[in-house]
């Protein structure tokens, strides 16, 4: 059975780590958006701006849908892993894509992704995570899942529940 699923959350939130766990238990795409949005140049985010503009997203998207259009035609489960912090590139997606699909909101205090983030090689900053932290907080998609003082493995489990078997 052809789906997506849609993995989002702020910065450090545990999103890829949980989409890559995620796909490798159901042999599944990964798609990383922000790969994709660095990649073509897409991920500036204009002066005074709170974030990457809605538009970039959907860029992103359209350079995408041919490969994963393709994909789900062929009966693969595709996973997009983003923060997902316009609502309008949410429902671009779902526009573009009449497949059903499965959406996760990954929650984590912002204090804990500010520590996430430091211990990863590639930090992307507090000022950073924060504005994140807070664009992402403006509202849930799918089912919300708090993934602080949780195993990868107890959340993976808690997704599971959700998806076709």
């Amino acid at each position: 059975m052809s789906y997506y699923i849609l993995i989002r959350g702020s910065m450090a939130s545990g999103k890829s780590t949980i989409s890559k766990r995620l796909a490798k238990i159901l042999k599944a795409e990964y798609i990383s958006v922000d790969a994709v949005l660095e990649k073509h140049k897409l991920d500036k985010v204009p002066p005074n701006a709170p974030g990457v503009p809605a538009e970039n997203f959907i860029k992103a998207d359209n350079i995408l849908l041919p490969k994963v259009k393709k994909l789900l035609k062929k009966g693969k489960i595709v996973i997009f892993d983003a923060c997902f912090y316009h609502k309008k590139h949410i429902l671009h997606l779902i526009r573009s894509l009449k497949y059903p699909h499965y959406a996760f909101t990954l929650k984590a205090p912002a204090g804990e992704c500010i520590k996430r983030d430091l211990k990863r090689k590639k930090t992307l900053g507090k000022d950073s995570v924060c504005a994140v932290h807070w664009l992402v907080s403006r509202f849930d998609y799918g089912i919300a899942i708090k993934t602080n003082k949780k195993t990868i493995n107890k959340i993976l489990n808690e997704i599971s529940k959700y998806l076709p078997k």
